[in-house]
């Protein structure tokens, strides 16, 4: 009972009302009944029972006739559902609208509000109880006085238990009906909210296990209350970068099958003209074996890229620091990229001050950042350009563009790479760096895996610090490695 969302909805709606509309009901029925409508059916009564008084007063004479008694009910219009009552100054019955009471005629009456009466004193007696029906009442004694202010009888009204029965049921029923209107109401409105929350989870929950079964990768609607708007977001947000991921697993397939193509090609070319005999020119044998090893250091970086690509998506980074001198360090590192710069004729520049305070960082995980921006730099800047390699630490700290975090403010150390090549496109900025992005053609984020800046950014990150750039079309982009001396 009540296993799916929808029903507990429903009767989450019912079952209160089931409870309280009862409770509510009772209440109205006690209030309507005890505190107005018996008071107003006394004071009708009392009006009527004086209006009879007065009249008996100023016709002494009618007392003890049963017929003047009948003319004088019938003149004064009473409600049939009254009984009317006439007694003498001794509390014996004269006249009764009730046959029942013919034979108590001529007998002195114990009434409960006779002595009152006699007294010379108004009585009004209601009994009301919502639980004991059978003992309400509405009764009430006027006195006939004559002129000399002398009890010459009494006039006795009452509503008979028929009658109220008659006026508490109809009001009983109006109640239950309104009751019960609320009821089927409620049950309709909280069985229309049930299906509008159900019914987006359940396209939700379909949604995921499709996801999960690989049958289904489209976007959810978003619709119902708030939450479960944000429900369907989070797996439209789900889709998108599963759509990603199944786009980036092709790009790296493809990617692949290009970056090992040419290496893997130009090392078989190599081998099959070995086999035809060019071992033999010692000339063409060096030069082969050249190529040989450029292809096969071409081929170590791509697993090295590989490699650092599966600790990202393991999460199993692991860095080894060490205290380093960064001046010494980082002019280590640029030896070879230098001699690539000059072999492709381009100005090197550097400026790194001669005291910089050590830092604890993985040196060789820094070289490989260092050395994909300076790799970069050489590679789309054009002959006769500049590539400089700069360094700082405190308040030499460069301005960067966007907003800063906490490794600003605290003591820092930073490496910038700039070059004066093509620059990056405003639309790319922000992308180079997503894995395997490679901008469009003609552009300068086009060739290799798009995991160089990937792997970079992760690296410095690794290291409690930032990578930021900027960049200016046709003019040059600048790389800004910013560390913490002491990284967490």
């Amino acid at each position: 009972m009540f296993r799916s969302l929808r029903q507990r909805l429903i009767w989450s709606q019912i079952i209160p009302l089931l409870i309280v509309l009862p409770l509510m009901g009772a209440l109205l029925i006690s209030s309507l009944e005890g505190q107005i409508l018996i008071p107003e059916l006394a004071k009708n009564l009392v009006s009527n029972a004086r209006l009879l008084a007065e009249i008996s007063s100023a016709e002494y004479e009618l007392w003890g006739d049963p017929i003047l008694f009948e003319q004088l009910i019938g003149r004064v219009q009473l409600d049939p559902s009254i009984q009317v009552m006439f007694l003498d100054g001794n509390g014996r019955l004269l006249y009764s609208s009730d046959p029942n009471d013919l034979a108590q005629k001529g007998k002195a009456l114990d009434l409960p509000g006779l002595p009152k009466a006699l007294a010379g004193h108004e009585a009004a007696i209601t009994n009301y109880s919502i639980l004991h029906f059978n003992n309400a009442i509405v009764d009430i004694y006027e006195p006939v006085s004559s002129a000399s202010r002398e009890v010459i009888g009494i006039v006795r009204l009452t509503y008979t238990l028929g009658s109220l029965l008659d006026i508490f049921n109809q009001l009983r029923w109006q109640i239950l009906i309104a009751l019960a209107f609320g009821l089927l109401l409620s049950a309709l409105l909280g069985t229309w909210l049930a299906i509008s929350i159900s019914r987006p989870v359940g396209e939700v929950t379909s949604a995921i296990y499709a996801l999960a079964t690989g049958k289904r990768r489209e976007a959810v609607q978003e619709r119902g209350p708030e939450e479960l708007r944000s429900q369907a977001r989070a797996v439209n947000y789900l889709v998108e970068q599963l759509h990603s991921l199944e786009s980036s697993r092709r790009q790296l397939l493809a990617n692949i099958t290009h970056e090992l193509g040419r290496p893997l090609g130009a090392l078989r070319s190599a081998i099959h003209a070995l086999g035809q005999g060019a071992a033999k020119d010692p000339e063409l044998l060096a030069d082969l074996t050249r190529g040989m090893d450029e292809e096969t250091f071409r081929l170590e970086y791509l697993l090295d890229e590989l490699a650092n690509l599966y600790d990202k998506s393991t999460g199993s980074l692991e860095l080894n620091l060490t205290t380093v001198e960064p001046g010494a360090w980082l002019r280590g590192v640029m030896i070879p990229w230098r001699a690539a710069a000059q072999e492709k004729q381009l100005e090197w520049l550097v400026e790194i001050p001669d005291a910089l305070p050590s830092i604890s960082m993985d040196a060789v995980r820094m070289a490989q950042v260092i050395g994909n921006l300076l790799s970069n730099a050489i590679k789309y800047t054009a002959a006769g350009g500049q590539v400089k390699i700069s360094a700082g630490a405190d308040d030499l700290l460069p301005a960067l563009p966007g907003p800063r975090d906490d490794v600003s403010k605290s003591r820092v150390i930073w490496f910038r790479v700039s070059d004066s090549g093509a620059g990056i496109q405003a639309d790319e900025r922000s992308k180079i760096f997503i894995p395997f992005f490679r901008g469009e053609p003609g552009r300068r984020i086009k060739q290799g895996m798009g995991l160089g800046l990937t792997i970079a950014k992760d690296l410095v990150t690794a290291h409690g610090g930032e990578l930021a750039v900027e960049s200016v079309p046709g003019q040059g982009s600048s790389f800004t490695v910013t560390l913490p001396l002491e990284p967490d």
